[in-house]
């Protein structure tokens, strides 16, 4: 419920009676779509009577939803997606979010009959006979309140996801389309409907598994959601992102049945959301055995105490990462930890810093716990450091010439990275001109221009450094919450952890080197023709193509040993120069290539014409050239750390044989055209969120 709504406490029945529908305040009619002998089909529901029109404030709704938007930064102009399930929640979000376009006459679009600038996306999973037919039902149920639908249906190209990892596998592929829908209608917002009763189940779901206080403070207001498409737009390489906005988590579940009701909305029921076999589900049904008035608002207020925590501690990791750290076009990074100072800073703030470092370098969107994370702080806080470490997909070591000061964070070729390569797709000249605009930049600048003013002191930051029964402990010691309260989570929780099966923890520097050879002999699944794009790694957008005209002048000291490329350009040309048959494959660097760029640059170079001049043919051979490019690159070679070459992408043909390792300028031949530019999918910090 939103904070101040004076409508929860007297609908408390509702949420309760919800599933059993026998609420007797309200006559409801279900119909069943498919066979009744089916246990997962949905019951779609609506309030038959009228009176409980005059019983809902929705204007009271309607303002407190217009609040949490402008928090967000959204202006009514913006153009927003809804993620719809049919739900009550869903539902209500739908509701509100077609009462607030309305607030300013937006009005109806182009076609005569939907709100301008609003979207709601409907993904049929396809994980059950029915569930195309329930899906156009709640697409006309939306398009009944003005609101545009789209229905994305699922295509398991693997498989239907096995029950043990359904929900996980669904959310996952339910996301990826919103993401993807969103793109295709350059919609840079995502409107879910996730609220309180969820941040309190995912409390319980996440202090079960001993989570800290960043995890206990649940799900954020808004977060920067990065797309996994990267896009080539008239040379630009934008990786599209989405700013994903929860507006109902001040309200509760009784509020989405109010809403819904009170504006004469239908909404699904899905039984599946009662089975024990998934873990939200059990603790949202002890919760309900245990809702009371004041046990909910206590443990509200816990939650809302971990997340001011959680955002100190994300403002103090922004302030070091900006003051710390430097990032290096090869790909890594380079921590000042004379600047840092880590024994002054808080174990949280010092662990949540080093894991954005991280994943950063390594692309891996994963969290950093137990063991690893420990091991982490006790190396970043040993000043100067003087060992090296893996972990999380990284290579830690003391920078070269820093003593100690400085430490070098670079991807370890030897840990499973991200997806090796895939290929751009490449827009046309008229598809560009629905390029995204800076629409969601100045989105995220006005929610800081919010958030910044609200960044809690460490006073005030009340969870600074505690486990899950720590936080506990201290929020009973400053009368957050009762002996009583503190009792029935303290119950809640050793309930869910007998279903519980915890993973092995993930072992730093004690990754398997059989991974090194996966990585490095692994190529694009299709090569990489002339003029084609490629993403590697998450990490480097590599291009390649065959120019008729040289560069030989980039050796103007070398000019007499080149200078048959610049005679003989209108009349011969370099062999590789016309050649259909040649492609390019991309991997990182290993040893042999340094050895081999070494190996080239000792070669004799060659004094005459003819001598270059492939036999029975007019083509020229490129000795001279890639001498001289060795030379050059191995120059450029010894200015990167040891271990920061070996997450270089390297060009290579059918034989194996190095075209190009463009990040250190050397390439084989005079009339090919490369690069490879540093632009990791997710940037340094994660992107923008809000855990207001």
């Amino acid at each position: 419920m939103a904070r101040g709504l004076v409508l929860c406490s007297q609908t408390r029945t509702i949420a309760k009676l919800s599933f059993s529908l026998l609420e007797p305040r309200f006559s409801r009619h279900l119909c069943y779509v498919g066979p009744r002998n089916v246990p997962s089909t949905r019951l779609f529901c609506h309030c038959a009577g009228s009176q409980m029109l005059n019983l809902v404030d929705m204007a009271t709704y309607n303002e407190a939803f217009s609040r949490r938007m402008a928090m967000a930064g959204i202006k009514h102009h913006n153009r927003i997606a809804l993620g719809v399930s049919g739900g009550p929640d869903s539902m209500a979000l739908c509701v509100l979010a077609a009462n607030w376009k309305a607030e300013v006459q937006y009005g109806i679009g182009n076609s005569g009959k939907f709100i301008d600038g609003l979207l709601a996306i409907i993904v049929d999973h396809g994980l059950r006979p029915e569930s195309k037919d329930e899906a156009t039902l709640v697409g006309n149920r939306v398009s009944e309140m003005g609101i545009r639908c789209e229905i994305a249906r699922c295509d398991w190209m693997n498989g239907k996801p096995k029950q043990g990892h359904l929900q996980e596998a669904a959310r996952d592929m339910r996301y990826k389309i919103f993401q993807d829908v969103c793109m295709q209608n350059q919609i840079s917002v995502l409107l879910v409907a996730h609220h309180a009763d969820d941040q309190a189940e995912l409390f319980i779901l996440r202090s079960s598994r001993d989570s800290g206080v960043l995890g206990l403070a649940g799900m954020a207001f808004t977060s920067q959601v990065f797309s996994s498409h990267t896009n080539l737009y008239n040379k630009d390489w934008i990786n599209h992102s989405v700013l994903l906005v929860r507006p109902l988590l001040d309200f509760s579940k009784e509020d989405m049945y109010k809403i819904c009701q009170g504006s004469n909305r239908d909404w699904v029921e899905d039984p599946t959301n009662r089975s024990p076999l998934f873990a939200r589900n059990r603790i949202r049904m002890s919760l309900g055995n245990l809702l009371s008035g004041t046990f909910e608002s206590e443990l509200q207020a816990v939650i809302s105490a971990c997340r001011g925590t959680r955002i100190y501690v994300d403002q103090i990791c922004s302030n070091l990462i900006k003051q710390t750290v430097t990032i290096m076009d090869q790909g890594y990074a380079v921590i000042d930890l004379k600047a840092l100072d880590p024994s002054k800073i808080d174990d949280i703030c010092l662990s949540k810093f080093i894991t954005l470092v991280l994943q950063f370098v390594s692309q891996r969107q994963r969290p950093i716990r137990g063991s690893t994370s420990k091991l982490l702080l006790q190396y970043i806080r040993a000043i100067p450091c003087k060992t090296s470490l893996t972990a999380a997909g990284c290579y830690i070591c003391p920078a070269p010439g820093s003593k100690g000061a400085k430490a070098l964070v670079c991807c370890s070729v030897n840990c499973p990275l991200p997806s090796n390569a895939e290929l751009f797709h490449a827009f046309s000249v008229e598809e560009e001109r629905h390029c995204f605009s800076n629409e969601l930049e100045q989105i995220i600048a006005n929610g800081k221009s919010y958030s910044n003013k609200l960044v809690p002191d460490a006073s005030q930051a009340q969870f600074l450094d505690m486990g899950c029964e720590s936080v506990l402990d201290e929020a009973r010691r400053l009368d957050i919450i009762t002996e009583s309260t503190y009792r029935n989570i303290n119950l809640l929780q050793r309930e869910e952890v007998k279903h519980f099966k915890p993973k092995t923890d993930e072992v730093a520097s004690t990754c398997e080197p059989k991974q090194e050879s996966e990585h490095v002999n692994s190529f694009l699944s299709e090569p990489l023709l002339p003029g084609q794009t490629c993403y590697f790694m998450n990490r480097f957008i590599i291009s390649w193509k065959l120019s008729k005209k040289n560069d030989s002048n980039v050796f103007p000291q070398e000019s007499h040993s080149l200078s048959y490329l610049g005679r003989e350009s209108q009349h011969s040309h370099c062999c590789c120069v016309n050649r259909d048959d040649m492609v390019a494959k991309v991997r990182t660097m290993i040893d042999a290539d340094w050895l081999y760029l070494a190996e080239l640059s000792k070669r004799p170079h060659l004094d005459n014409l003819e001598s270059t001049r492939l036999p029975l043919t007019d083509k020229i051979a490129c000795s001279d050239y890639s001498r001289l490019s060795a030379n050059l690159a191995l120059k450029s070679l010894k200015s990167i750390p040891v271990a920061a070459r070996k997450s270089i992408p390297v060009l290579v043909n059918d034989h194996g044989q190095i075209l190009s390792i463009p990040s250190i300028g050397y390439k084989h031949c005079p009339f090919m055209m490369a690069s490879a530019v540093f632009k990791p999918r997710v940037p340094l910090g994660g992107g923008h969120s809000s855990f207001l």
